[in-house]
């Protein structure tokens, strides 16, 4: 993830730490109902996060863009409603013990959160916080 050809308020954005980008990305998400996630020939890009494998999300196609440098340059921000989120990403990364990083950054692995807890903080409404 690069922050040079970001604007202002999304470098204000990325230099929050992972608390308060977890509260922008639940807000951001329950005002669009979209998660973002990238995509590649094999399908959803992953990380390795010590033990885990983990399905990176962000809020805004830019955000996940802006993170499709180096090894992942040729990845493809893709959106996956929220209603389809529940129906089948949950309980599919459930099913393949994925956790779920929540807005990483160049600096931080983002919040890591269990697919239920991740689903469960998308549906309480949230107030700004960040």
């Amino acid at each position: 993830m690069t922050t040079a050809n970001a604007t202002e308020e999304q470098t204000l954005i990325l230099g929050l730490g992972a608390k308060k980008r977890l509260a922008f990305m639940f807000e951001t998400v329950q005002q669009y109902k979209q998660v973002w996630i990238l995509n590649d020939d094999d399908g959803c890009v992953m990380l390795a996060n010590e033990d885990d494998d983990c399905v990176p999300v962000w809020p805004t196609r830019d955000f996940a863009q802006a993170w499709a440098t180096g090894e992942w340059e040729g990845c493809t921000p893709k959106a996956i409603p929220t209603k389809d989120w529940f129906s089948r990403w949950t309980p599919g990364l459930e099913e393949d013990d994925l956790l779920i990083a929540v807005f990483p950054t160049e600096d931080d692995d983002g919040t890591v959160l269990f697919p239920d807890e991740f689903e469960s903080q998308l549906k309480i409404p949230k107030k700004r916080k960040y």
